[in-house]
């Protein structure tokens, strides 16, 4: 079985004297593990580093085996974010969900496109760690558990949507969730489309709210925390000032 895909690196950790099991995002076959010949070497470590961009030519005997991978770096990789310490506990983080969260061998491109969309936000400080909440809603989506944020579950609607059921992941406006406020919680504008500022607090609102989500559905039935890399970046978040 042979397949040829471009692909984000995961994560990367040492087999043998000088391989590597290299964790994969690809674009059309989802997560992949793959023994990279050399991939310990010097000449490999740059474009093994999570974030990177390769072309992955895959190859397994079969559907269930680790099979092996040949990789060709695309661009420069997350080399550009070196100069920002922040940035690259995010990149960390991301991987670490994706990895988490994903099912090895199940397609999930829209996946592969929110890791890419938040790739191209971590050179901006003051975006990234909003776009960080909806590339996990993005996940969410693709895993089959997506937030209903189009309208209020009670009323049905679409004006002042401002909380979440934790039960249910589904939009509450205002007015109909006044008597329960201290059991939903919070929707930060951003959360509901692009357009939308990003307040004091705003952050930190959208990444508990997919975190919750994360943790309900996706995490918890693995029998598995949420990341501890996740769980670093909002602590170094909060100590740059950036919740």
């Amino acid at each position: 079985m042979e397949i040829e895909d471009e692909a984000f690196v995961l994560s990367a950790r040492s087999h043998g004297d000088t391989g590597a099991v290299v964790g994969l995002l690809t674009e059309q076959h989802g997560r992949r593990m793959a023994y990279v010949a050399g991939g310990a070497s010097r000449r490999m470590r740059p474009f093994l580093q999570a974030g990177a961009r390769v072309t992955a030519a895959l190859r397994s005997r079969t559907a269930d085996q680790l099979g092996s991978a040949r990789l060709e770096p695309i661009g420069e990789g997350p080399a550009a974010l070196f100069d920002d310490p922040l940035a690259l506990v995010g990149l960390n983080a991301a991987a670490a969900v994706a990895e988490g969260a994903l099912p090895e061998r199940e397609a999930h491109p829209g996946a592969f496109f929110a890791f890419e969309a938040l790739m191209g936000a971590l050179a901006w400080p003051e975006v990234w760690p909003a776009v960080f909440a909806r590339f996990e809603a993005g996940l969410l989506e693709e895993l089959g558990f997506g937030l209903d944020l189009s309208r209020c579950a009670a009323s049905g609607s679409t004006d002042d949507l401002v909380w979440v059921s934790p039960r249910t992941g589904r939009a509450v406006s205002r007015e109909a969730g006044a008597p329960y406020a201290d059991k939903l919680l919070a929707l930060p504008p951003f959360m509901l489309g692009a357009q939308a500022g990003v307040a004091e607090g705003d952050v930190k609102a959208g990444l508990d709210l997919t975190g919750h989500f994360l943790e309900q559905f996706v995490f918890h039935p693995l029998n598995k925390p949420l990341p501890p890399a996740r769980v670093w970046m909002l602590d170094k978040l909060a100590e740059a000032g950036r919740l």
